[in-house]
């Protein structure tokens, strides 16, 4: 519910702060005083579109803040969950707007930044305006549809639909993308085929590049090999009295020969090691010359299947020793192509069961959109003839979509048609002409939906324009009714729907011939008796119309 409104420097308001309570509250003063100011600025709260013109006179800007106690409202609560807009401490919520005198404005969720599309969208769960102005959900076909589904449906029944037209959604836009790529796919499957058949035609083995290419190396010098092999033997055999080994004797004779020394020993038993070794390497470089094979035969074969190697790595654009993780690579994607047919056929029966459980659940749905339909439509011609207009009546239109195809709403929309003069067929909503017939006709809407309806603040604005005493009375009866399970702000010129308030504001403007400004004021007691008899006689108020007035708001 809305739980104050503040206002700073907009048109003839300086400064507001107005506080509201459940009920019906009602807003009166003499015409021209600037009842609509209110609402106007509240409006704006809400997202409607300014101009520079609504800064009063002087003042650099305009700054408008309702604070709202969204406790009982869980659409908004999910809303600025989902917008990470709540201040996670409490359930009131602030909208705010401020507007410069260069036309420029601002909007504010809870003091963060948001778009004017953000606060029509909250404010829409917040307040429904009714006025003969634009600022009317009830002329939207989505509230309508709402306000029925409200009034008539399994809200349960609702969410299940709702929740397997999302899981159809899902199932069904999958589906058409596989759809899309099936041709893509197939032509693709073959070209990966043909490319893996020829990397397994090649048998490759993990590393055998590398290995392939070490052992070439080898066999590509096998000759430079065995000569270097020969030559180091030959330098070290003991058959040359030159040769290392032979020198190396030599040497360790001459140490040996000499008187002890503590210092050549050291020395000493670091060449008879070295000797040691070198006649092991000498072993060693006779074993490998005589176990050599310079297998030319061997080296041709190598040579061929490198280059084969090499070349399928250039046509891949890879290099060679990569060629074995790219056959691994096309072995998977070409695997997830050719199951792409079993996930085809798993999408399209998903498809058949998604879309026969909703079918399920829509016509059920339907069955009791038609009952609440033919129910809401008596209930609200009874209403209209109570307020004075006998002639008016209601059809509560369902038209069935085009096809099967899942919808969020089930298998049919919602439109309220009115007829206001006998003969005439019936129109929609935003083709009544006038705004007074168009007021109470959402309210006798608004009376029956009230006990359903999520939305927890109505405004009426003058919706008892053009209209006689008696349905005034009715008028008010009804609004008061109607405050009992909704916050109702009415603004109003018939007495009658005044003294029905819970709570009453009067709305006066004063002029000190440079400014003027409207101040808004809290009535209680027996200056609510007085502003009604004022609404009853004019400005001289007798001792019949306090009479009058008294017997009015004491019994509402």
């Amino acid at each position: 519910m809305l739980h104050q409104l503040s206002i700073q420097n907009f048109a003839t308001v300086d400064s507001l702060d107005i506080e509201f309570q459940p009920g019906m509250s009602v807003i009166t003063g003499e015409t021209g005083a600037g009842k609509s100011i209110m609402l106007g600025a509240l409006g704006l709260a809400l997202g409607d579109r300014a101009d520079k013109g609504v800064v009063r006179g002087g003042a650099k800007r305009a700054d408008i803040s309702a604070t709202f106690d969204t406790a009982q409202i869980a659409s908004a609560r999910q809303w600025l969950a989902e917008m990470e807009l709540d201040d996670g401490e409490s359930d009131l919520c602030i909208l705010r707007r401020v507007i410069g005198n260069d036309g420029r404005s601002r909007g504010f969720i809870n003091g963060a930044p948001a778009t004017m599309a953000n606060l029509k969208s909250l404010g829409e769960m917040l307040v429904d305006i009714h006025s003969q102005h634009e600022h009317q959900s009830l002329l939207q076909r989505a509230t309508q549809q709402r306000l029925l589904d409200d009034f008539c449906v399994d809200s349960k029944l609702l969410e299940r639909l709702r929740s397997t037209w999302k899981q159809w959604q899902q199932n069904h836009q999958d589906l058409e993308q596989l759809r899309q790529q099936a041709e893509e796919y197939s032509a693709q499957s073959q070209l990966l085929s043909y490319q893996l058949d020829e990397l397994t035609e090649l048998a490759l083995e993990e590393d055998e590049v590398e290995a392939l290419e070490a052992e070439f190396k080898v066999l590509h010098h096998a000759e430079e090999t065995l000569e270097a092999v020969r030559h180091a033997a030959s330098l070290c055999a003991e058959d040359d009295e030159h040769n290392a080994s032979s020198l190396l004797h030599q040497a360790l004779t001459r140490l040996k020969d000499l008187p002890d020394n503590e210092k050549l020993q050291g020395i000493i038993k670091l060449m008879e090691g070295a000797q040691i070794q070198l006649g092991e390497a000498l072993t060693d470089l006779r074993s490998f010359h005589d176990s050599f094979a310079a297998d030319p035969a061997r080296l041709e074969a190598i040579n061929e299947r490198l280059s084969a190697l090499h070349a399928i790595a250039r046509k891949h654009k890879v290099q060679a020793g990569q060629l074995p993780a790219l056959a691994a690579s096309l072995s998977t994607e070409l695997d997830r192509y050719q199951h792409g047919e079993d996930e085809l056929d798993r999408l399209q029966a998903n498809e058949q069961l998604l879309t026969e459980q909703y079918l399920t659940l829509a016509r059920e749905l339907s069955e009791q959109r038609l009952a609440g339909a033919s129910e809401l439509t008596s209930k609200v011609n009874e209403q209209l003839n109570q307020l004075g207009m006998p002639h008016a009546t209601l059809e509560v239109k369902l038209t069935t979509s085009e096809g099967e195809r899942p919808s969020p709403n089930g298998l049919e929309s919602t439109e309220f048609l009115v007829c206001t003069n006998p003969g005439q067929p019936p129109q929609p909503l935003l083709k009544i002409a006038s705004g007074g017939e168009l007021s109470r006709i959402s309210l006798a809407i608004q009376v029956i939906t009230a006990q359903t309806s999520q939305t927890p603040s109505l405004v009426f604005d003058e919706v008892d324009v053009g209209i006689g005493g008696g349905v005034a009375k009715v008028v008010g009866r009804l609004l008061r009714q109607l405050g009992e399970s909704t916050q109702i702000l009415v603004v109003t010129h018939q007495a009658q729907v005044a003294g029905q308030g819970q709570q009453h504001f009067f709305v006066s403007k004063h002029s000190d011939g440079a400014s003027t400004l409207t101040r808004i004021e809290k009535l209680q007691g027996e200056s609510v008796v007085r502003e009604v008899a004022r609404m009853l006689g004019g400005d001289e108020v007798s001792e019949e119309s306090l009479a009058h007035a008294e017997q009015m708001v004491a019994a509402p």
